[in-house]
């Protein structure tokens, strides 16, 4: 057939060009390596090291006075490493071999992530089962599973309620951080109950639904727990139609969004008379709040969510770095201790977007967060935990040589001979075929904060990705955190360490433990009520069994 290629000769030419790519990448391999990972002694060495630590670490049981829980939303197993390597490459290192904050955590297991209704679920669903410790519908926060989507009737007397309510009643002090809006579907598991994750203010929420008497997720945030601090965006939520906003006065779609003409904001300051009460909305006044003589914060930076890292403009809005840390300095001083959930809550969104630069920037500054987390508490009485609520459908491709560009692309060209990027989606707004072929991006910036990563299938917005996600610990009773177990197991797991809700077995367990303390000038304990106290901590154990 006269101007026509075989298609053996098509493949053969496709199989050269591939080996040549190959034999080049071998040699760029060997260059990029650094020289001491050639001697085997080298990891030897490493492996050594690693295992006597294993070897020497002791099993921590105290009881966790604090518990700081972050939750790094859409952060998959890919998006982890990723981020590590990106990490590394702003250090002007190759990346691969880059220890982030979170890697450093002794005990990791794997948590299934899937729905009651849903085969992958979304960002309420899973919130539930990590904070309220109960499987339910996809879209639902705050209720279990016999709550249906947007069915108002089905939310009464199905509401859960989470870890921070548990230890808000056990007394410690507790508290939000995101860089999303508060009322998003993270955060609003801890304190809100709705069938709709969707209905943050009453504007959003059906006038059926009203009638059935379902409420607002804002509204809730006053009126359901006492929460000490609440760091975030979503401050057009909280005040009445009209509303002007302060840092964006001229555009309209950042103004008050209620139609009960509620200002929550005035309503929560009125609610802490008597209490040392702060609401800020910028950086001057966040920065001017003192945490020594502050009992409540609520800073709203932005009118929905906050900005993503690599936009944020530093004058203006905290790094999430910095709002983890006002928010410990302030909650650590109960003397009963506290619990903080820290949201990194933008790495869902640039997901979503197939903007891979802006997720891992958000990875990245999340990490940071949690160093400056472990710098703030001690291991000794702060149960730190690490998750994810679910992944995407982020994937890490090719062969990259060693050291190349977490964001850049595949040395070898796919068999349309056009260049493909490290990291790509399995659906999104980067799927662009124009003629049967893909753009060529040869000449294109992919590690630009704007780059769209190219996707398998079209999609307006990138989707979520049902595989496990990481769970990591440190702390006390941090070993509880192992295999492969239902997200829902979390907060029971959490709570039993800080000896909070129905569970309050290990309390007993560690008072029976305790060495009874040496006083002088006083008479010695009878034996009797050695074995009472025995007694009374093994019938209490079981009952609360």
């Amino acid at each position: 057939m006269t101007g026509l290629s075989h298609p053996s000769s098509i493949a053969m030419e496709t199989w050269l060009r591939s080996a040549v790519w190959l034999c080049l990448l071998v040699s760029v391999c060997h260059a990029a390596a650094p020289a001491e990972e050639e001697n085997p002694e080298f990891w030897r060495k490493q492996a050594r090291e690693v295992l006597q630590s294993a070897l020497k670490r002791k099993l921590n049981t105290n009881v966790a006075k604090n518990i700081v829980l972050f939750l790094g939303d859409g952060m998959g197993i890919t998006t982890m490493t990723a981020a590590r390597i990106l990490k590394g490459q702003l250090q002007n290192r190759t990346g691969e071999e880059t220890v982030m904050t979170m890697d450093t955590f002794p005990h990791v297991g794997l948590v299934k992530v899937y729905c009651v209704d849903f085969q992958i679920p979304d960002s309420a669903a899973t919130a539930t089962a990590y904070l309220c410790g109960v499987k339910s519908n996809l879209f639902t926060v705050g209720v279990n599973a016999a709550g249906r989507n947007g069915v108002c009737r089905t939310q009464k007397g199905n509401e859960v309620t989470s870890i921070l309510k548990w230890a808000k009643d056990a007394g410690k002090s507790v508290g939000i951080v995101t860089t999303t809006r508060v009322q998003h579907a993270t955060p609003a598991a801890s304190y809100a109950h709705s069938v709709n994750r969707k209905w943050y203010s009453d504007a959003d929420v059906p006038a059926p639904a009203k009638r059935e008497g379902c409420t607002d997720i804002a509204s809730q945030l006053l009126n359901n727990t006492d929460i000490d601090v609440i760091i975030g965006g979503g401050r057009k939520y909280m005040t009445p139609k009209g509303t002007r906003d302060p840092e964006y006065p001229t555009d309209l779609s950042a103004g008050g969004k209620r139609t009960d003409g509620r200002n929550l904001i005035s309503e929560w300051l009125r609610m802490k008379e008597g209490k040392v009460a702060r609401y800020v909305w910028n950086r001057t006044d966040f920065d001017a709040v003192d945490p020594a003589t502050t009992d409540y914060l609520m800073a709203l930076f932005e009118p929905g969510d906050m900005r993503f890292e690599v936009e944020r403009d530093p004058a203006m809005d905290p790094s999430i770095t910095e709002t983890t840390e006002k928010a410990i300095r302030i909650l650590r001083k109960n003397p009963k201790g506290f619990f903080l959930l820290v949201e990194g809550g933008r790495i869902d969104q640039g997901h979503h977007s197939s903007r891979a630069a802006v997720a891992l920037h958000e990875t990245v500054a999340f990490d940071n967060a949690i160093a400056r987390a472990l710098e703030l508490t001690s291991e000794d009485d702060t149960l730190t935990l690490v998750t994810a609520d679910h992944s995407h459908s982020l994937s890490f491709n090719g062969f990259p040589f060693r050291g190349n560009s977490i964001l850049g692309k595949s040395p070898l060209f796919g068999t349309d001979m056009l260049p493909y990027t490290t990291l790509m989606y399995g659906n999104g707004p980067g799927h662009k075929i124009v003629n049967n072929k893909r753009p060529d991006i040869r000449k294109v910036d992919t590690g630009s904060k704007d780059y769209v990563q190219q996707a398998a299938a079209p999609m307006t917005t990138e989707t979520h990705g049902g595989e496990d996600v990481a769970v990591m610990a440190r702390g006390p009773m941090s070993h509880l955190f192992h295999g492969i177990q239902e997200q829902s197991y979390i907060p029971y797991a959490l709570a039993y360490a800080a000896c909070i809700g129905q569970d309050q077995s290990h309390c007993v367990f560690q008072q029976s433990s305790v060495p009874t303390p040496t006083v002088f000038n006083s008479a010695p304990v009878p034996p009797f009520v050695h074995l009472t106290a025995v007694l009374l901590s093994v019938l209490l154990a079981a009952a609360l069994h």
